[in-house]
């Protein structure tokens, strides 16, 4: 099916207001191919540097999640390892009174001990892994942070140009 001229014009309108390629093609019955070919024979193009960046960020945005996670996980574990041989309170609610009674060993009895080593082995395998992860995030949160470092010298370059000395 052959485009029209008022297809072509409004492909190229949807394009000037910074519509996607993909919407426009829905909006106007275009296919998305086409409608690449119709803006590039203009002599525009979809960037899609924009999604590239925010794509970036959001990576780095998880790995330094992660890194978070990794660190909350890692104070708990060391607390439990910490208390494990300090005095235990054992307690009960029960009876028809529903009273409470407690007793204090002196450590965690050995199911308990069991799970904060389990817990901080877990902790261990977690944070190995969540670090193993993040290097190769250092890598790519860098990039993104120099991208974003030489966008702020451009546009200040920009402004340094466009201000006169008596504005500064």
């Amino acid at each position: 099916m052959a485009i029209s001229d008022a297809q072509r014009e409004q492909v190229l309108n949807l394009h000037a207001i910074g519509v996607p390629r993909n919407e426009i093609s829905r909006r106007t019955g275009v296919s998305a191919g086409s409608v690449t070919n119709i803006c590039r024979d203009a002599g525009l193009s979809f960037d899609r540097s924009a999604t590239k960046q925010a794509s970036e960020a959001r990576t780095v945005d998880l790995a330094a999640g992660r890194i978070r996670l990794a660190e909350k996980m890692l104070a708990v574990s060391e607390s439990m390892l910490d208390t494990i041989d300090d005095p235990y309170i054992v307690f009960n609610f029960g009876g028809s009174e529903n009273t409470y009674n407690e007793h204090e060993l002196e450590s965690a009895p050995v199911e308990v001990r069991r799970n904060i080593v389990t817990t901080a082995g877990i902790t261990f395998d977690k944070l190995t892994r969540i670090v193993e992860r993040s290097d190769t995030g250092l890598d790519q949160a860098v990039g993104v942070l120099d991208t974003i470092a030489r966008g702020f010298e451009a546009a200040a370059d920009r402004l340094r140009v466009e201000t006169s000395p008596d504005e500064r």
